[in-house]
């Protein structure tokens, strides 16, 4: 048993005998009175965001903040009285901003922020302290380095936000009949609405265009436009693309996830091309997005809402793929509460010119080249064709023929080649016609003798088109040279090919 007086024992200064929260505050007074005495100067605020004390080294801030004494200062809200300061989000946050750069009407300073708690740990105030000023001159590397860094974050910013900014207007559909007016009617219409948007037509009518000018001259079009095309992501791969993947949510994922196409269009519209072909188990997690608004990303179990506009579009008769069971039907008419159908080129063969017009220009500004005119009988020539690709395949038309050549005007010798080329590699239904849109093409023979049987007859309307000359049959058809030869050593009868009576490609 000690013999040590109580009195005695209270009053001795030795550490190792004081309790451990009298430790606790000897410490935080030791802290606060080094930060103190190391910084240039130093303030404290209550929890009401309230200045209760400044040290007297900060009273020298005072006169460039446009104050005359302590007594002006101390009492009010921090926010009223030093701009730009964090001190308010320390509070409201809880967590510490150790090194920051403060600028306002008093000069540039190197400033930390702490928190301050009671017993409970609960946050009553902030502690800010000034460590240096005119941090600019004395730390000129690492202040170069942060401005290069900020200015690469807004250069970044602004090219995302260029790349998701709509690239097409409604006046960017061009056309003036009666077929192309009724679509930009609708479009203008439904753009001031929220609703499901569906796009139906051909492929090559202009449906993505129509779903950037949608967006365009909606109230979303400050906020972001994204798209994705269903066809081209695979199967295992549109769940996270779709609904992005939490941390570690699977061998190989990134470390801090990633967003999906739902998240990054979170307030602006989402662009689902080619919803024909979503898989039948992702179209119930795309109903749930769109009823509630809401999803959890690939393996995580925390709900996310969203609020995005879902523009969709696709080239398949969903009417027939419903009745199949290839598609649900309570999304069908989920997406088809504002359906735009869009004409194929075809049924306005009245606005072929003004398209032929704009697309030689923008092709023109593509290449560098000098822009081409059509004669009247080239645009006759191209107003009798089918068009199973619609304008799509007539700018691939005119690139070909504005390529291959150096005339300034373009009549109908200059697209033979290119319209054969199409011929003999479009789809093709009985009569030799193309297939119209909904209609499934016969699938008799296996798919790699139906794809050779198109290659062969492309090279070989190639070669009759160039006279035989491999080098321009190779460019004509977008190949390496070594690729043509590797095809005409397997085809050997294509090396010399000849127009039979009828004008079809033939073997000589």
């Amino acid at each position: 048993m000690s013999t040590i007086p109580p009195r005695a024992a209270a009053a001795d200064p030795d550490p190792l005998r004081l309790e451990g929260s009298q430790v606790l505050r000897l410490a935080a007074q030791s802290m606060f009175d080094a930060f103190a005495d190391a910084a240039m100067g130093t303030l404290v605020v209550d929890r009401a965001h309230r200045i209760v004390w400044i040290s007297e080294g900060y009273k020298s801030f005072l006169p460039a903040l446009g104050f005359g004494s302590e007594r002006e200062f101390v009492g009010r809200r921090v926010e009223e009285v030093i701009p730009n300061t964090m001190l308010g989000q320390v509070i409201e946050s809880g967590e510490a901003i150790l090194v920051d750069l403060l600028t306002n009407r008093a000069g540039t300073f190197l400033v930390s922020r702490l928190p301050l708690r009671d017993e409970a740990g609960e946050v009553i105030g902030a502690f800010g302290m000034v460590m240096m000023d005119h941090p600019e001159s004395r730390m000129q590397p690492l202040m170069q380095k942060f401005a290069r860094l900020q200015a690469e974050l807004e250069k970044a910013r602004a090219q995302l936000a260029e790349q998701r900014r709509p690239k097409h207007t409604v006046a960017s559909f061009i056309g003036s009949s009666a077929a192309a007016l009724e679509v930009k009617r609708q479009a203008r219409r439904v753009a001031q609405t929220g609703s499901t948007v569906l796009l139906l037509g051909e492929t090559g009518t202009g449906k993505e265009l129509l779903a950037h000018a949608i967006h365009a001259a909606s109230a979303r079009a400050a906020r972001p436009f994204v798209s994705v095309n269903i066809a081209a992501v695979p199967e295992t791969l549109l769940e996270a693309e779709f609904f992005g993947v939490a941390p570690g949510a699977y061998t190989g994922a990134e470390r801090r996830g990633r967003e999906g196409k739902f998240k990054l269009a979170d307030g602006g519209t989402l662009f689902l091309d080619e919803i024909g072909d979503m898989p039948l188990v992702l179209q119930g997690k795309l109903l749930r997005v769109l009823q509630e608004q809401e999803f959890e990303a690939l393996g995580s179990n925390r709900v996310e809402r969203v609020d995005v506009r879902i523009v969709a579009a696709t080239s398949r008769d969903l009417d027939a793929m419903v009745a199949r069971g290839e598609f649900r039907a309570d999304l069908f008419y989920r997406l088809n509460v504002l359906p735009i159908h869009l004409p194929p080129l075809r049924e306005r063969l009245s606005d072929l010119e003004a398209l032929a017009e704009a697309l030689t220009e923008d092709i023109a500004r593509r290449s560098g080249l000098p822009p081409k005119s059509l004669t009247p009988e080239a645009l006759d020539l191209l107003a009798a064709q089918p068009w199973p690709g619609n304008i799509r395949e007539l700018r691939n038309v005119l690139e070909q023929a504005t390529l291959m050549t150096d005339d300034h005007v373009l009549g109908p010798a200059h697209f033979t080649a290119a319209l054969r080329l199409q011929a003999a590699t479009a789809p093709a239904r009985d009569g030799g016609q193309p297939m119209p849109w909904g209609v499934e093409a016969p699938s008799v023979l296996p798919l790699a003798q139906q794809v050779e049987g198109v290659e062969r007859r492309a090279i070989a309307a190639a070669l009759q088109a160039t006279a035989g000359n491999k080098l321009a049959a190779a460019r004509l058809l977008r190949m390496s040279r070594a690729a043509l030869y590797e095809r005409l050593t397997r085809w050997p009868d294509l090396a010399r090919v000849k127009t039979n009576a009828n004008g079809a490609v033939s073997p000589e």
